[in-house]
């Protein structure tokens, strides 16, 4: 997603209290930066920050840790989460936004940063061949994540893009996750608890289908 330059952004995240500028620093050590230590869930490319606020919101027994490359985004992201937190008289105190390329997330993340489940919404299709490497749901990629991801943890992944959908369908078995659920339609698949992203709203209204999977990680199974 291109978004202009914004010149308040960097200044605004500056004090932002729930703002990462240097996030490898907390590599290890995500867990404890919470107010509250409790399950921790991952988004990559979170964007404008409209699913990760939400999720936040709806869910104040889970941390939240949203991760984007641009700071201008990231600074749109904060107001919009604190908007909606202020309207329904809430501390941001289970989300935190960090500044990060999400292709090299493990110089960030380790293994003692359990993570309970990773969202991966309306990714970079990446559609010409000796660019796939860069999809986030590449198997060299799953392989990373499973440096943090719990045993049992999941990942779940929405896009618009179904030849990006199929091959990540084989990526997510390649790697060894098990797809538990998987839909070309998400909003005529009865799953009660989607949250949608900016983008999705926008497809959905273009009478885009949404394509969406559920994929376990089973460390010890054979």
């Amino acid at each position: 997603m291109r978004i202009r330059r914004k010149p308040w952004a960097r200044p605004e995240l500056a004090v932002c209290p729930f703002f990462v500028d240097d996030p490898t620093a907390k590599r290890g050590k995500w867990r404890s930066q919470f107010k509250r230590e409790q399950p921790m869930c991952l988004e990559l490319g979170c964007g404008k920050g409209g699913f990760a606020a939400k999720i936040a919101l709806e869910n104040p027994g889970i941390n939240f840790l949203a991760v984007d490359i641009k700071s201008d985004m990231l600074g749109v992201a904060r107001r919009n989460v604190v908007k909606l937190f202020e309207e329904n008289d809430r501390e941001v105190d289970n989300l935190i936004l960090a500044a990060f390329n999400v292709e090299h997330i493990e110089e960030m993340l380790s293994e003692k940063d359990e993570v309970e489940r990773i969202y991966i919404n309306f990714c970079n299709p990446w559609p010409r061949g000796k660019h796939n490497k860069r999809r986030l749901t590449f198997p060299l990629k799953l392989e990373k994540y499973k440096n943090f991801l719990k045993d049992g943890g999941e990942i779940r992944f929405k896009t618009d893009d179904l030849p990006l959908f199929e091959d990540s369908l084989g990526y997510f078995e390649q790697t060894g996750y098990e797809i538990v659920f998987k839909t070309n339609d998400l909003h005529n698949s009865g799953v009660k608890d989607n949250i949608q992203t900016e983008h999705e709203i926008m497809f959905s209204e273009e009478g885009i289908k949404i394509n969406y999977c559920t994929a376990v990680l089973h460390k010890n199974r054979s």
